[in-house]
């Protein structure tokens, strides 16, 4: 019990320090199948007012605040406030067009591995795959084509490239050259289940489908496209024949002894 909660304050104390870890560093998988020291750890988090972050879409873990540790650090003027990380108007605008261009092609694209990888098992040798990393169906953006689409909504060049450095510095982006990819913390700490029904349901749709970078304007579209599609009609149940659903008559009941 002990090396479980010595490993517990260990895993904590990175977290803490680091912000986020890889899901594969050797205590975090260890973590994510070990029930005692994912219990032990989320105990330590829990008595400094954090949680754990996670899900089976990304790569990384994260620490988040509980509720009542918000109200005592930031007070109720501060969960009235649309982040808490004191980001501009334009840097939260920005935030949600990344995570829409990024996140919403990268889910759909690990959900259609999965169900196609869960097609071509054969049922003797099926057996569970995990999720495809999110490095390597994670869309990067242009960020020339960034600043032709939103740069006049969100700030023009000066406010773009400031906020896109805070937000690097924060953990949601990475540059690579002249492109934009997803950080460790852009699929953890925005609530898909939450953000992807406004976006896609909102007018930033229209907004987002007008993109034009090469690979996720194209992913995009087909999302919303597909979202737009008519459900299918349910097919008509097929008439009763009356001559079965007729009584059968007393006298062509079978005799009883």
């Amino acid at each position: 019990m002990s090396n479980t909660l010595d490993d517990a304050a260990h895993l904590a104390a990175q977290l803490i320090a680091r912000r986020w870890l890889p899901r594969s560093h050797p205590l975090v998988r260890r973590a994510l199948i070990d029930t005692e020291l994912w219990a032990a750890l989320n105990d330590r988090l829990a008595a400094v007012g954090l949680k754990l972050v996670e899900n089976l879409y990304a790569d990384h873990i994260t620490v988040a605040m509980l509720r009542p540790a918000e109200v005592a650090v930031f007070g109720e003027t501060g969960l009235a406030s649309n982040n808490n990380l004191d980001l501009p108007r334009d840097g939260v605008a920005l935030l949600v067009v990344l995570w829409s261009l990024i996140i919403l092609p990268k889910r759909q694209r690990q959900i259609a591995r999965t169900e196609a990888q869960a097609e071509g098992q054969g049922e003797m040798f099926a057996t569970d795959k995990p999720l495809p990393l999110a490095s390597s169906v994670s869309p990067t953006l242009s960020y020339r084509s960034l600043l032709a689409d939103f740069g006049n909504q969100l700030g023009k060049k000066m406010r773009l490239d400031a906020n896109l450095k805070l937000l690097e510095r924060n953990g949601f982006i990475t540059r690579r050259a002249e492109d934009i990819a997803e950080g460790p913390l852009l699929d953890l700490l925005l609530d898909y289940d939450v953000l992807a029904p406004r976006v896609l349901d909102g007018s930033l749709a229209d907004v987002l489908a007008r993109a034009t970078d090469p690979l996720a304007g194209p992913a995009i579209n087909a999302i919303i496209a597909k979202r737009n599609e008519p459900e299918p009609e349910p097919e008509p149940e097929p008439e009763q024949d009356m001559n079965d659903a007729a009584p059968t008559q007393a006298g062509d009941a079978p005799e009883t002894h």
